[in-house]
C-alpha cells in the first residue's frame, strides 16, 4: 500500500529507483562526453526530457540535481555551468514531470522542448557574464557569439526530440515498469 502512495506522488521508493536514477545520470555523462567535441549537438536534453515525462518531477529533479554536480568531475568544475545546470534541470524536471501527468502530446514536447532550449542559451548568457564579471559590453559580445551554437543546439533539441522522445518514453515506461510488457 505504502508502494503505491510513493508511486503517485513521484518519490524515490527504493534501491531500484537509486539504481534507476543512477544509470540515468550516467547515461547523460556518457552522452554528453561522447558529443562534447561538437558544439550545440547533443542528446542530454532529449533524454532528460524523456526520464522526467516518464519518471515524474521529483526524480527527474533528483537526476538533475546529480548530474549537474558529477558532470563536474568529468568536464572541470566551472561554478557558472554547475549553478547554469542546478537551475536548468531543475525547472526542465517539473516543467516535463507536470506535462507527463496530463499526457502531452508529441508536438508540444518538441515546441516546449526548443523554448527551453533558448531559454538555458539566455541563462547561460545572463549567468556566465555575470559569474566573470564582465563589462556591459561583455554581455553583448557573448550572447553574439554564442548564437550560432544557440541555432544548432535549438535545431539538435527539436530533431533529437520528433525523433527520439516517443521511443525514450517507451523505453523508460518499461524500465518503470520492471521490465514488464503491459498487456
Amino acid at each position: 500500500m505504502n508502494g503505491d502512495k510513493n508511486k503517485k506522488t513521484g518519490a524515490v521508493r527504493s534501491a531500484k529507483d537509486c539504481a534507476c536514477i543512477a544509470v540515468f545520470v550516467a547515461l547523460l555523462i556518457g552522452v554528453q562526453l561522447a558529443l562534447s567535441a561538437v558544439a550545440g549537438v547533443e542528446l542530454v536534453t532529449v533524454l532528460f526530457v524523456a526520464f522526467a515525462y516518464t519518471f515524474g518531477w521529483k526524480r527527474g529533479a533528483i537526476g538533475g540535481t546529480v548530474f549537474a554536480l558529477l558532470r563536474q568531475l568529468v568536464f572541470g568544475v566551472y561554478p557558472n555551468v554547475l549553478i547554469l545546470y542546478l537551475a536548468y534541470y531543475n525547472l526542465l524536471a517539473l516543467l516535463f514531470g507536470w506535462i507527463g501527468k496530463r499526457a502531452g502530446k508529441l508536438w508540444l514536447v518538441c515546441l516546449l522542448t526548443c523554448v527551453c532550449t533558448v531559454c538555458f542559451f539566455l541563462l547561460d548568457c545572463v549567468i556566465t557574464p555575470l559569474w566573470y564579471g564582465y563589462p556591459a559590453e561583455g554581455f553583448r559580445v557573448y550572447f553574439l557569439t554564442s548564437m550560432p551554437v544557440l541555432f544548432t543546439h535549438t535545431l539538435s533539441a527539436l530533431a533529437t526530440s520528433a525523433l527520439l522522445f516517443l521511443p525514450l518514453k517507451r523505453a523508460f515506461q518499461f524500465v518503470e515498469k520492471g521490465g514488464r510488457h503491459s498487456p
